[in-house]
């Protein structure tokens, strides 16, 4: 399978050495970068226009390059008839991109793919949608430095804070929108469940905890859920969970294996 990435950063290496090492199922034929990279995350080729990218034939496109990678991209992308993995689900939150995206898979052949991220039991909380459900509620806890370059910055001192501290309370819609690089837990907790604004969110600076912590809780006709992760970083991002990698791996995994679970 011809492998395309949307980004050259951290998780773009992550899932370059992943393909790498299952070479006989996956080859990435090359990324689509900013104007400022020039020098790969692996062999492939990094190319900064859709053309040359599209050039390349990938069978599938992993964006993981952001919120403003997705608007830019994502139609494109799968009205071009290529499967498309979204990792920058917080964009979803942008309903006018949302419909969008829906509206590109729906006329073309490609399927738009959301891999669950770091957040625990996607499979659940879908499952559990089937019969309705009536309440998601999420707390997101990391340290304070990983909401450096946030909104926080602006309301709290992040280097002072000694215990945990809310840095804010509303719903999945706002959390996605407004911390666009540590919330697309919420994102996906609101896509899999009851929806945006529906899905009650808490983040969280706790100087107590060295990893991101996520706790889902989720009640409905098929009974309550309660579900905690504590994940560790990403190697080359703190921002980001190494489960977010992790679970695109699975995904891609999935697409090239005769069982899926």
């Amino acid at each position: 399978m011809k492998i395309g990435l949307i980004g050259n950063g951290a998780i773009a290496k992550l899932v370059t050495r992943f393909c790498k090492e299952r070479s006989d199922r996956f080859t990435v034929v090359g990324a689509l970068g900013l104007p400022e990279d020039k020098v790969s995350v692996g062999t492939h080729p990094v190319v900064q226009t859709w053309p040359a990218f599209r050039a390349l034939a990938p069978d599938l496109v992993v964006e993981c390059a952001g919120h403003g990678a997705v608007r830019a991209y994502g139609t494109l992308v799968l009205d071009a008839g290529i499967d498309l993995i979204i990792v920058s689900t917080g964009s979803l939150a942008d309903a006018d991109l949302w419909r969008d995206l829906k509206a590109a898979a729906e006329r073309s052949t490609a399927q738009l793919k959301l891999p669950a991220g770091a957040l625990p039991g996607v499979d659940a909380l879908s499952a559990g949608k089937l019969a309705g459900l009536t309440k998601v509620t999420l707390r997101s806890s990391k340290p304070p430095k990983a909401w450096s370059g946030t909104p926080a910055e602006k309301t709290h001192d992040l280097a002072a804070i000694t215990k945990p501290t809310v840095i804010f309370s509303g719903n999945a819609r706002e959390a996605a929108s407004t911390f666009p690089k540590n919330a697309n837990v919420a994102a996906t907790a609101a896509l899999a469940g009851l929806g945006f604004e529906d899905t009650t969110v808490t983040l969280v600076a706790d100087p107590g905890v060295t990893q991101n912590v996520h706790h889902l809780e989720a009640e409905g006709a098929f009974g309550k859920l309660i579900l905690e992760i504590n994940a560790n970083p990403s190697p080359d991002n703190p921002k980001t969970s190494h489960m977010a990698a992790l679970s695109i791996m699975r995904m891609l995994d999935n697409e090239a294996t005769s069982i899926v679970i």
